[in-house]
């Protein structure tokens, strides 16, 4: 996810159906439920930028042929029974973390399809959460909720969803001499341009989680996060709540995100800044990255993932580059300037190799925290960029363009099994260089 500027205009709420999606497609989508077509009841909440989006014929399209369509209407009829904050929670967390195991189950081949979607598909979590936060954000019980204990809910949806509640690096079938890697990956985003957009980042997450994985230093279990692309919930430090109890446990991690067109990215450093470039609720603005203690923060920080080892290994389809290039505004100077081997003593970042968006922002802190946990020459740790997920030759218009074709599924498989084999390569050099070797 690379600085990327999007459009900000007014969302269009309720593609036609005669344009955005075939005939056959168009009259399954028809039929999805009300609950994700109508939003808000009269008295609830109005829904989020986001949220809003659902009023779209593609995410109902997406849902539709999923078989996520029918989640938010269960999880409605749940809180209408729940008749205390205590269940409301249960039933919060418990839709929440089914909501994450079936997604993973859908992508992993385990149970049913739901539908003609293939199955290696990360936006129907997506577009199911957001029916979800719409239903709890509307939902209007019968005993008092304060805005506060409302809020509280939603923040135990977003987390129990994303599988942040749900990280096994100790047990949970890893054993012996199983080495232990955190990944974590995106939502979709840049859906103002195009609302049919998939995150390969996201989708490697979903394949991924709780799957052991061969490696020349033998096996290694890997326990996947998501996360939102909104500046708000990383200024509020859901990057360092997720994965602080986890890094001291792990021996590998890896932020992923979707980058660069046709081709994957080790990011070597890391920038204090963050552009503003609009988010998924279009909203941003240019700043230092808010952290803890900003009196101690550096500017830069520096990739651990050993990136000689992954850009010399023949991992996929698509080259792997180690990039170096930031962006300062050199020591005593006022014009920011883009620096090919990296950033010169005493610069102010304005971008990492990463760009100032999210992905710079979640190699950031994920690398800052490694650091300030005394982890920085244990853990190797850093960011991966993914090529950019596209469609198929014809069907790159997103007013007349069908959901989904068989290069956009070619491509995302291929990029998340080259993520596979990138994180096989890194586990192994890792450990050699722990070793000494």
């Amino acid at each position: 996810m690379a600085l990327v500027r999007l459009r900000t205009g007014a969302l269009a709420v309720g593609l036609t159906l005669a344009t955005a999606l075939t005939a056959p497609a168009a009259t399954a989508t028809a039929t999805a439920t009300g609950a994700i077509a109508t939003g808000a009841t009269a008295t609830g909440a109005a829904p989020t930028v986001e949220e809003q989006r659902l009023d779209r014929a593609v995410p109902r399209e997406i849902l539709l042929r999923s078989g996520f369509d029918a989640l938010a209407e269960r999880f409605a009829r749940r809180l209408a029974d729940a008749d205390s904050p205590a269940r409301a929670r249960r039933v919060v967390v418990e839709e929440g973390t089914a909501l994450w195991r079936r997604a993973v189950d859908r992508v992993q081949g385990r149970g049913p399809a739901g539908g003609d979607l293939s199955r290696d598909d990360d936006r129907p979590l997506y577009w199911a959460r957001l029916a979800m936060t719409r239903q709890l954000r509307a939902w209007q019980p019968g005993f008092a909720l304060s805005d506060a204990r409302r809020a509280a809910l939603l923040d135990q949806l977003e987390r129990t969803s994303r599988g942040q509640a749900d990280v096994r690096l100790d047990g949970g079938g890893g054993g012996k001499g199983v080495r232990r890697v955190l990944v974590t990956g995106f939502d979709p985003f840049t859906l103002d341009r195009d609302v049919r957009t998939s995150n390969p980042s996201g989708a490697a997450a979903l394949a991924l989680d709780g799957t052991v994985i061969h490696t020349a230093a033998g096996p290694a279990r890997v326990e996947t996060v998501v996360f939102p692309v909104r500046w708000e919930d990383f200024t509020r430090g859901t990057v360092e709540r997720a994965l602080r109890p986890y890094l001291p446990r792990a021996d590998l991690f890896v932020t992923v995100s979707q980058g660069r067109v046709g081709r994957f990215d080790v990011e070597r450093t890391n920038g204090a800044w963050r552009g503003g470039s609009p988010d998924n609720e279009n909203t941003g603005r240019a700043e230092t990255v808010p952290v803890g203690d900003p009196a101690s923060q550096p500017q830069w920080t520096s990739t651990t993932l050993p990136y000689r080892a992954i850009t010399a290994a023949d991992t996929g389809r698509f080259p792997v580059y180690d990039n170096t290039s930031v962006t300062e505004v050199p020591a005593g100077g006022t014009e920011a300037v883009v620096r090919p081997d990296g950033p010169t003593p005493g610069s102010t970042a304005r971008a990492g190799g990463g760009g100032n968006y999210l992905s710079n922002e979640i190699a950031y802190r994920a690398t800052l925290l490694r650091d300030r946990l005394g982890l920085h020459d244990r853990l190797p740790g850093g960011h991966l960029h993914t090529p950019v997920l596209q469609f198929g030759t014809g069907n790159t218009d997103p007013a007349t363009g069908t959901v989904t074709d068989p290069e956009f599924v070619r491509n995302r498989l291929d990029i998340v099994a080259q993520v596979r084999s990138v994180l096989a390569v890194a586990v192994a050099a890792g450990a050699r260089e722990r070793a000494g070797g």
